[in-house]
């Protein structure tokens, strides 16, 4: 849920262009937060853009079209999936991208998870090469 959350925070940070903290305190009002994991939203919410200029890096390598040409909800999820694949190696590059396909199909276009499977799969054999490898002799 704290990924849900946070790929609709980081939409709304693209398309407004608000302070991150106004976003953050406007979720914890305004959404169902319950039975979010806060931390892990916040820490989403706020070093996805922080390290936006190397996460866009390794994204625009992999991309077939400029990176503004990119749906934004499946920009933000992208974003989102790559971060976890390079700051967060406890979380296995597998549910990374099966999350991140889980959330294209429910805010993405209509086959635009797709699309974000197949640039967190290439993510992942760049950012997770070894533990790619070895779950393809396994």
């Amino acid at each position: 849920m704290a990924r849900k959350r946070a790929v609709q925070a980081l939409y709304t940070w693209e398309m407004s262009n608000n302070d991150l903290s106004d976003i953050e305190q406007q979720f914890l009002i305004e959404q169902d937060m319950k039975n979010v994991d806060l931390k892990y939203f916040k820490e989403l919410l706020h070093k996805v853009p922080a390290h936006t200029d190397v996460i866009d890096e390794q994204i625009n390598s992999l991309l077939d079209r400029p990176m503004k040409e990119v749906d934004p909800v499946e920009r933000a999820i992208m974003r989102l999936g790559v971060y976890e694949m390079k700051y967060r190696p406890d979380v296995p590059y597998k549910v990374v991208i099966n999350e991140s396909v889980e959330l294209a199909k429910i805010f993405g276009a209509e086959d635009g998870f797709k699309y974000v499977n197949s640039i967190l799969d290439g993510a992942a054999k760049k950012l997770r090469a070894v533990e790619v490898a070895a779950r393809k002799s396994s």
